[in-house]
Parts: C-alpha cells; structure tokens; sequence
C-alpha cells in the first residue's frame, strides 16, 4: 500500500479549508501531530481487554479510596476532561450509555504522556486506557492509567446539547445526537424492548414468524399508493409492498395455522408526526379465529409490551390538553363506528345515510373534506376527525363500512359492513384487525372492483392478485388477521413522534 492510497487511514489530509470553524481546523493539526510522532490516530488493533460495563460489573464494590493491582486496558469516547497541574480527569462512554472515569496522574503516566493527553486529547475522542482499577477519594469508580492511546481521533467537536441540538438537528444528525442525549439512547433500547417483548408473545401463543417478500409484482394487502421500481434482470416493473398480509395468508392456506411478520413496509404518501413512508408493521394470522380472537391477541401484545416496560399505566395528554393515565388493566371498549359518528354530529348515522347529509354534518362541525368523495369515505374522514381524537382509553372501532377493508369479511348480520376494527390508543390508530375474507368468489369480485378503481386513476387502489386468488381457491381456514405499526407502539409508551422513535426517519434533503 502506499502513501497515496484512499484505503489508508492514518494519510495526511489535505490543507484545511480556510472556512472551516476554527474546532476544526484545530483538531485536524492535533491529528497531523499524531501522524508526524509516529502514532497511529486510527489504528485497527485494539488491546482493549474489558467494556466499560465489565470492568463496573467485576470491581463496583470497591469501597472510597479502595485501590486495587488489577490492570485492565479499556476504551471508549471522552465525553467529559478536566486537567489540573499533576492530574487529569475524564469520562469515557461506551455503547448506548455505560460510562467510567479514567485519571491521568504524573507519578503513574508519566510527564510525556501526561502532557500529550493534554495537548493532543479532544471531547469526542475514543482512547484506549490501560492502568489499575481503583475508587478515587469520592467513590468513583476509576481506572488509574499507567498508559493511554488514540483509538480514533474525532475531527468535528460534540454539539452542545442546550444549544446545537434543536429538533431537527437531533433528527437528522441522530449519530450526534445519541451520542450526548440519554433519552435518544434510551429509545433505541426502548424499540429493541418492544421488538422483544411482541416476539415473546407471539411465540408463547404459537405463532412462526417468517420472511416474504419486499420487491412485489403486484401491489395489494391495504389501500396505499406504493414506491415504484424496475427490476434489470427480468425487465419487469416491480413496487415495494405496501403490507405483508397476502403472502402471509398464503402461507396460512399452506398449513401455517399462526403466523406472523415484523417486516419494513413502504408507502409512498404524506409524513407527518404520525406517517413515515418506510416503517416497521407487525402483521399476524390466525387459522380458525375471527375478528374478536385477533383482537385479543392485539392486547395481549401491547400488555405484554407494557409488562416488559415496566408499567400498565402510561400517561398521556387528552386532546384539551389536560393529563390522563391510559389504564391498559381496564375496560377495552368495542364501540360501533356508527353510533359513535352518531353521538358527534347529534343525530343518527347509518351506512344508509346520504352523502349531502354527510357533507352538511362536515361543514357543521368544520371538517374539511372532498365534497366529490364518495359517502362512505365521506363517513371515515368524520370519523377520524370528531371520534378518534377524543378516545383516549383504548377503544376498538368496529362495524366499517364495506368500502374501509376490502380483505375483510362482510358482516355476518348486518348488509353493507364489514367485520374489522381499529384499535383507538390516545386519539391514534394503533392498529387494525378483521374477519378475513376467505370466500376466492367474492374476494375476486372486491379486487375486480379495486382494479377498476386502479385503473380509473384511485392510486391507492389495490390491484387484481391472480396468484392470491388461487391460494384462496385451494380453501383457506376462517382465519382473523392484524396488524400493528411498531413506532406506533412505541409511540403510546414514550410519548415521542415518529420522528423521535425512529432510529434514522426520513427528512428533506439538507439546504
């Protein structure tokens, strides 16, 4: 390899900027020092003999002052300095929050290396450390260095956590900003919390999870518009799915009685607070259930969830603005949407209910709608408007008109609705769930009637699904189907946006 080759690490950079911040310029010259020693500012060894954590869990009994032989070599990044004359204090930071004090005394390091760790050390640094472990005269848990080294030398300074790091900063620079806010390294183990406790459910109860696929010939499985791409190697237009649910009722019309999948979904539609257009769904499926066994199985997850989290009552902020507890031990109500649309507007709504008398009901209650759509989803904006923000205490909506899950199964009394519900957490739709429809005759007569739509310009329509169709015709069990959107879920138990439960979220290209 020689000294021109991009590969290596330690090349000298080029001239700094002259417009670079004045940190910078600064760190870049520390670094060229490094290399003109001899040593290394990112080197690929490291001696590191214990974490952060390791060296806390083996010697945090040590008494104040208590001082001990035993020499370890640790790393991590300073996040903390404080030089005096003979001594020298810092805080290293390993992983998503572990942390320990390391202390550079003139007697144990040495005048040189003392020195240097003064001159050439920044915040932001990871170094490596070697020296005894001891307790300072505080009761800090320390390690005394006899010797220390660069083990990657930080070029941009740390933000400023009260003045950096705006909402928007931490969003986009979201490496930045675990770095130096514990809630954002709280959430990630927050998510990861969840991911566990919703797989240790599903697994109590039965359910295989498995894998389909992303890139899909046909769109379907939820109304959305999809991401269209085009795949080389069969010259073949392609969307990303907008849902997991036919190729895992399939997998169930193969004997795969309970299944599910955590997988990324892709939608191609607005982002706001509570839409991003890649997310992580949970869909599930049950042979032999309807819509009220799938739905217990949805709370028995975000139980379970709350158990793992510590806690059964979250708190949260009604739409007014005044605090609440969402008592997750309590009644979980099933309220029709009818009858709930009803009590809003002050006089009766039926799925019979003309679309002029909806629109009346729109501008009475200042809802503002389409006036060319059509009534039944005239009746979903009214209900998304005037209900769902009020129902705090988690409350499943239930009795959709036909128009809302073109894959759920007619009502089985009532002519025009479906069997399917959402579940209401905090004013936010935290999932949905259904009778599925199994009928190949009548699931073809819905989906003839989603292409049509398709093809009269509805990007949101579903496409004919022939392959599908044929898996329902080998006979598929009654079944009840759902599905759940994780940052959602995080969501109702730390009170954060999308944009905060979301390791990296999408955002607009930077100025």
């Amino acid at each position: 390899m020689t000294d021109t080759d991009p590969a290596r690490t330690d090349a000298p950079l080029p001239p700094a900027p002259d417009d670079l911040p004045e940190q910078m310029k600064v760190r870049r010259e520390k670094r060229e020092r490094l290399l003109s020693a001899g040593r290394d500012a990112y080197p690929v060894h490291s001696p590191r003999t214990h974490t952060l954590a390791e060296v806390r869990e083996t010697w945090g009994h040590l008494a104040a002052a208590e001082e001990t032989d035993d020499v370890v070599t640790v790393a991590g990044r300073l996040i903390f300095i404080r030089n005096t004359g003979k001594l020298a204090f810092g805080t290293l930071q390993e992983g998503i929050g572990t942390r320990l004090q390391v202390m550079l005394s003139l007697a144990e390091v040495g005048e040189e290396a003392l020195a240097d760790w003064k001159s050439l050390v920044d915040l932001g640094d990871h170094v490596f450390v070697t020296g005894r472990v001891i307790s300072s005269k505080r009761g800090e848990l320390s390690v005394m260095a006899t010797s220390w080294s660069m083990a990657s030398k930080a070029l941009r300074p740390l933000p400023v956590l009260h003045k950096d790091l705006s909402e928007e900063a931490r969003v986009r620079q979201r490496y930045a900003d675990l770095i130096v806010r514990q809630e954002a390294r709280d959430m990630v183990r927050t998510k990861a919390t969840v991911l566990t406790a919703i797989r240790d459910v599903l697994h109590d109860q039965g359910y295989i999870e498995v894998e389909t696929p992303v890139l899909q010939l046909i769109h379907g499985g939820a109304a959305a518009r999809p991401f269209r791409t085009h795949m080389n190697a069969f010259d073949q237009q392609m969307v990303l799915r907008i849902a997991l649910e036919l190729n895992l009722k399939k997998a169930v019309v193969g004997g795969v009685d309970r299944v599910y999948e955590l997988g990324r979904i892709f939608r191609n539609e607005g982002v706001d607070a509570t839409h991003s257009p890649e997310f992580t769904m949970l869909e599930a499926y049950q042979a032999y259930g309807d819509q009220t066994t799938i739905a217990r199985l949805t709370q028995d997850i975000i139980v379970g969830v709350a158990d793992a989290l510590g806690s059964r009552q979250v708190p949260a902020t009604r739409a007014d603005g005044t605090e609440t507890v969402i008592d997750l031990d309590g009644e979980w109500r099933w309220l029709k949407v009818y009858d709930a649309v009803s009590e809003a507007v002050g006089e009766p709504v039926t799925i019979d209910t003309p679309q002029q008398t909806l629109l009346r009901h729109a501008r009475e209650h200042g809802v503002e709608v389409d006036p060319d759509l059509e009534k039944d989803k005239l009746f979903l904006e009214l209900l998304s408007e005037l209900v769902e923000p009020g129902l705090t205490q988690p409350t499943f909506l239930y009795d959709y008109p036909a128009l809302a899950q073109p894959l759920a199964r007619p009502h089985r009394s009532e002519p025009g609705l479906i069997e399917a519900w959402d579940l209401i957490i905090d004013g936010v739709e935290r999932g949905t769930g259904f009778s599925e429809l199994i009928d190949p005759i009548i699931q073809r007569e819905v989906l003839t009637d989603q292409s049509l739509r398709a093809a009269g310009g509805d990007p949101e329509a579903m496409q004919l699904d022939e392959d599908f169709l044929r898996a329902l015709e080998y006979g598929a069990p009654p079944m009840g189907g759902m599905g759940l959107g994780l940052d959602r879920i995080v969501g109702l138990f730390t009170g954060s946006s999308l944009r905060e439960t979301m390791l990296f979220p999408h955002l607009k290209p930077e100025a």
